[in-house]
């Protein structure tokens, strides 16, 4: 199913065939029947079809993930190969949070690899680990949500995210356009575990709605922390533009509020000069989110 990770993606993305066929310069029905064989060979729809439109369902998603996954595998895999054919110029060690290798890392990492010719290693945990790999030196650069606390590393903002809450498709709250976490403040919490960057945003945002939220499940996964609220276990804030594959018994409503965004920014030691390939990384994705 390798050779299906390419056009699955952008149909999921998309979720219209005749766009994706015409951006694979492919027939419509030649993708359909594509989409046909990968469904038979899982023994389950992908898609749930309204008409002429698709929407992904849960199946679909978590395909879609590892679709994702096994796409980055091969781009890395050409990478390696051509690093053997024409060597590059330095290693980038880069750490950054889980929840930023499906979308936000793979694309910077493209995009400059597109103008350098260098290596990166990749390292993903927690953001108060992540913070301690470039406090050691063991990584050059990290990217990382919230700020860190403290001087000894430079923060360079890089884009925000809108934070939601989510909350089951069955809640009381589920359609609304709005919601202030003040009005969950009785009820359980899903969260990120300690150490994570969610979790440290949580705890801030309930303390200046002057209450402890009641923890009930903890999770290393925003992907899991978004099932245990679909399956009615409590409610949890999540980032909305790079939420998790959500599934559809989860409603995730944009919080009310003067703090309703999450700050991703990139960060580095500030006593100790970057090699030539990581500043020129790092200079790189600072001039990137200045143009976005």
């Amino acid at each position: 199913m390798l050779g299906d990770t390419e056009w699955f993606v952008d149909l999921a993305e998309s979720e219209n065939v005749s766009a994706t066929a015409r951006r694979l310069h492919i027939s419509q029905p030649t993708l359909s029947r594509m989409l046909a064989r990968l469904e038979r060979e899982l023994g389950t729809p992908l898609f749930d079809r309204h008409g002429k439109r698709l929407a992904l369902n849960d199946r679909g998603r978590i395909f879609l993930t590892h679709a994702r996954r096994a796409r980055a595998e091969l781009e890395a895999a050409r990478h390696e190969i051509a690093d053997l054919i024409d060597p590059v110029e330095g290693t980038i060690h880069l750490s950054f949070l889980h929840s930023f290798g499906i979308r936000l890392v793979p694309e910077l990492i493209g995009d400059f690899r597109r103008e350098a010719r260098v290596a990166f290693t990749l390292t993903q945990d927690a953001a108060e680990t992540i913070v301690d790999h470039v406090r050691a030196g063991a990584a050059d650069l990290a990217i990382v949500s919230p700020r860190p606390a403290g001087t000894d590393v430079v923060w360079s903002p890089l884009l925000r995210q809108r934070l939601g809450l989510a909350v089951p498709g069955d809640h009381r709250l589920a359609g609304r356009s709005e919601v202030s976490l003040g009005e969950v403040s009785e009820e359980p919490f899903v969260s990120m575990a300690q150490g994570f960057g969610m979790r440290r945003i949580l705890e801030e945002l309930c303390a200046e709605a002057d209450f402890r939220p009641d923890i009930t499940f903890e999770s290393s996964e925003l992907g899991t922390v978004a099932g245990l609220v679909g399956a009615g276990l409590g409610v949890a804030v999540l980032p909305i533009e790079d939420a998790p594959q959500v599934p559809t018994s989860v409603s995730v409503i944009p919080l009310a509020g003067s703090r309703t965004w999450r700050e991703i920014g990139i960060i580095w030691q500030r006593d100790r000069p970057l090699s030539p390939a990581a500043a020129r990384f790092r200079d790189f994705v600072v001039a990137r989110s200045q143009r976005e």
